[in-house]
């Protein structure tokens, strides 16, 4: 866990607020304007591979703490709370109203009073299959070729070539690794 900051400090109010507005312009696209939203994207996000495609709407918090790799897809609907960095591999696939969380708040009533939060990484390997309405929080790592099921809490880290479901997630079965 990272030290709590204060929501409400300028620079990260303005980081936020241009995020919005680019994501405002985003999610107005039609499918005919590929380019266009491929450039959007490029301007928002921290890294974004070759191929990756993002159906709107979506939201996050900051962009510049994303990372996608190439041709990662997300459905309609996400939310990427980007507080700390939010790395996503190649080939990583989202269902519809997916949300990564790397964000929490103290357990303290008086600090959260402040506007004190703190973000925690997720980090998410290559070939994963998230699937819709899962909900991934701060601090987890899922592994190559995981799958999480649909409307999953994701709690803790799922290891490679694994199939969790269930809120909080536990493992169903192990897929055969890939040589």
């Amino acid at each position: 866990m990272r030290e709590p900051y204060d929501t409400f400090e300028p620079e990260r109010v303005r980081a936020r607020a241009g995020a919005k507005a680019l994501l405002a312009r985003y999610n107005r696209t039609g499918d005919e304007e590929r380019t266009h939203r491929g450039s959007i994207l490029r301007d928002l996000f921290g890294r974004i591979g070759p191929g990756a495609w993002i159906e709107p709407p979506f939201f996050c918090d900051y962009g510049s703490n994303l990372e996608v790799g190439e041709s990662f897809y997300a459905n309609t609907g996400c939310v990427v709370l980007d507080c700390d960095v939010v790395e996503i591999g190649a080939r990583v696939k989202l269902g519809p109203a997916v949300q990564l969380l790397a964000v929490s708040h103290p357990l303290d009533a008086t600090q959260r009073a402040l506007g004190l939060e703190y973000g925690e990484r997720i980090t998410i390997g290559d070939d994963v299959w998230i699937g819709g309405g899962a909900i991934v929080l701060g601090g987890v790592t899922i592994g190559d070729r995981a799958v999480v099921g649909a409307g999953s809490v994701v709690t803790r880290d799922v290891p490679s070539d694994t199939v969790v479901a269930g809120n909080p997630t536990r493992p169903i079965r192990a897929l055969a690794a890939v040589a």
